[in-house]
């Protein structure tokens, strides 16, 4: 994660860069550029299909990974618990997200913002499948959202040519 202003030394502060500011996973114009919903499938080969489809998973930024479970209405508050641990949060389901859930089961997602890369997608995606195992439910899939790319560049700054 990046380091925030105050934690950083007094020369960085001065003569440093800019840290980014970190993506926000509340924000409205967020799209899938990266998901997993086959079990079968790893995750370097799903991150190489999203770098070479549109819209373009860019690998250098932040996204908001989100893991899809099925599980058991009652076991949900533990699940929050634990993932919390590691900075997850339970995210809203947006409307592309309604999908029939496995019956007796309440699908939920759970999100954090992240560097992704095909380790820690892997790694993710083990932990939240022992998660589900451990409390009886499963895994449907994963997902990483970020903003678009916006079409239009910036005009650069100097002298004009007339």
């Amino acid at each position: 994660m990046a380091a925030t202003h105050k934690s950083r030394p007094w020369f960085l502060r001065i003569f440093g860069t800019k840290i980014p500011t970190p993506l926000d996973a509340a924000r409205s114009d967020l799209v899938v550029v990266a998901e997993g919903f086959d079990d079968a499938e790893a995750s370097s080969t799903a991150l190489e299909r999203a770098g070479s489809t549109e819209p373009e998973f860019r690998a250098e930024s932040e996204v908001v990974l989100r893991h899809h479970l099925d599980l058991p209405e009652d076991s949900v508050a533990d699940a929050e618990n634990i993932v919390a641990q590691d900075g997850y949060v339970r995210g809203a389901s947006r409307p592309e997200d309604v999908t029939q859930a496995v019956e007796n089961s309440v699908r939920v997602i759970f999100e954090r913002v992240q560097i992704l890369d095909a380790l820690h997608c892997s790694q993710e995606r083990s932990r939240m499948a022992g998660l589900a195992q451990r409390l009886g439910g499963s895994v449907a899939g994963w997902d990483a959202l970020q903003p678009p790319i916006l079409a239009e560049a910036t005009p650069k700054r100097g002298r004009r040519k007339t």
